[in-house]
C-alpha cells in the first residue's frame, strides 16, 4: 500500500522544492524475517526525483535506486555536496532524465525501527531482510520493476552486492561504494562489536528498556567516528589541540541528539551474517565498485576485493588513491572525487 506524503514549503524556491523530492510512505502487510519474527506492518519511508519513464511495455527504464549508509536516510543524499552534483541540470543523474528512488531501510530514517515503540522486541533483521523489503517497496510500492543502476555507500554498498545475486536481472549495474562483498571479520567485526558492547554492557542501557538514552552510546559513537575519519582530512579540520577537542565535541553532542541506542544497536546487528563470497558467479550485471586507500574500514593492505573481483563476470574495482579531495571511509558520498568513473560506467551500459 503506497501512502503519497508530498511536501510542499510555500518559503522554498520551485528549485529547493524539487532539490527535496517526494517523501512516501510503503506498508508491507505480514513481513517475515529470516529470523521467523513477524510484523504485520512493516513501514517503508522513501523519497524519490525526478519522474518514471515506461518503454512500450510498460517498464519503467529509467529509474536509479541508491541506498545509505549505516544509521543514515535515503534524505541523506539530498545535499549539495552529493545532489548538486549527481542530481541537477546536465549532471550524470540529472532527474530530468532519471528517476531516482531514495529508501530508508529498515531501522532507518522513517521507516519501523526499535525506537518507535518496540524496543528489543523488534524483530532482528538482517541486510537480506532490507534488500527484500527495498524490492517489495520498488515493485509493489512504487511499481518498479526494473533499475537502470543500483548505487549504494557503506551499509548500501553491501545491500548493492546482495541485490547482485539474490535479483540477478533487476537493475543493468551495481555501483557498490565503500565496501567488500565478503564477510565482516577481523578488525571490522572488532569495531563493531566494540560499539555494540560500549551500548549493552553500560548499566544505563537496562536490557534496552532506558528512559534516557544511555551513556554507553557516546562511547559506541566515538568508535564510530573513528571508522569514518580520514587523518588528512581531520588534519586540516583540527588544526589546534582547541580545534580537535571542539570538533570532536560537537559532532558527539550532535550525534547524541539525533541517535537511539536501541537503533545503533539493531543497525550494526544486521550485518552479522553479511557474506556475498559464495555468491558472486551469480552476479550477471556489469559492476563498478569503487573504495578509497584510506578508508580505516575496508584498508587496501587486505585485498579482499582485488582477490574476489575476477569472480563477478563483469566486474571492475576502483581504489581511489589518497589526495587532499578524499575523505576516508566518507569518500562514498563525494561524487567530485568518483564521479568520471561513474560517467565511463553509465556510458558503457547498453541501451534499454
Amino acid at each position: 500500500m503506497r501512502v503519497p506524503l508530498l511536501i510542499v514549503s510555500l518559503s522554498l524556491g520551485a528549485a529547493q522544492a524539487v532539490a527535496q523530492g517526494t517523501q512516501g510512505g510503503f506498508v508491507a502487510r505480514n513481513f517475515t524475517f529470516a529470523s521467523g519474527e513477524s510484523l504485520a506492518e512493516l513501514r517503508l519511508h522513501y523519497t524519490t526525483l525526478g519522474a518514471p519513464r515506461r518503454d512500450a511495455a510498460g517498464v519503467v527504464r529509467n529509474a536509479v535506486m541508491i541506498l545509505h549508509g549505516t544509521g543514515g536516510s535515503g534524505r541523506s543524499f539530498l545535499t549539495p555536496g552529493y545532489a548538486g552534483e549527481l542530481f541537477g541540470p546536465g549532471k550524470l543523474l540529472d532527474t530530468a532524465r532519471y528517476y531516482v528512488v531514495l529508501p530508508d531501510g529498515i531501522g532507518h530514517g522513517g521507516s519501523s525501527k526499535p525506537s518507535d515503540g518496540m524496543r528489543t522486541r523488534f524483530p532482528k533483521y538482517t541486510y537480506d531482510d532490507m534488500v527484500r523489503a527495498q524490492h517489495l517497496l520498488l515493485t509493489q510500492g512504487l511499481g518498479v520493476s526494473h533499475l537502470r543502476i543500483i548505487m549504494g555507500t557503506s551499509m548500501g554498498c553491501m545491500h548493492a552486492w546482495v541485490w547482485g545475486y539474490t535479483y540477478p536481472d533487476f537493475a543493468d549495474g551495481l555501483v557498490p561504494l565503500a565496501c567488500a562483498p565478503a564477510a565482516i571479520v577481523g578488525r571490522n567485526r572488532m569495531m563493531r562489536k566494540m560499539m555494540m558492547d560500549d551500548i549493552r554492557q553500560e548499566p544505563g542501557y537496562q536490557g534496552g528498556q532506558y528512559t534516557e538514552q544511555p551513556p554507553g552510546l557516546r562511547a559506541a559513537l566515538q568508535m564510530l567516528y573513528m571508522m569514518g575519519s580520514a587523518p588528512l582530512l581531520q588534519h586540516r579540520q583540527a588544526p589546534t589541540r582547541d580545534a580537535a577537542d571542539s570538533v570532536i565535541t560537537a559532532y558527539l553532542d550532535a550525534r547524541m541528539k539525533a541517535t537511539d541506542a536501541n537503533d545503533m544497536l539493531y543497525q550494526f546487528d544486521a550485518s552479522r551474517d553479511y557474506d556475498p563470497s559464495p555468491h558472486l558467479r551469480r552476479i550477471t550485471a556489469p559492476v563498478l565498485a569503487i573504495n578509497s586507500a584510506d578508508d580505516l574500514v575496508n584498508p587496501p593492505e587486505l585485498g579482499i576485493v582485488e582477490r574476489l573481483m575476477p569472480q563477478v563476470a563483469k566486474g571492475r574495482f576502483v581504489l581511489l588513491p589518497i589526495t587532499p579531495q578524499t575523505r576516508g571511509h566518507g569518500t562514498h558520498s563525494a561524487p567530485t572525487v568518483w564521479g568520471g568513473h561513474l560517467a565511463e560506467f553509465l556510458a558503457a551500459l547498453p541501451e534499454r
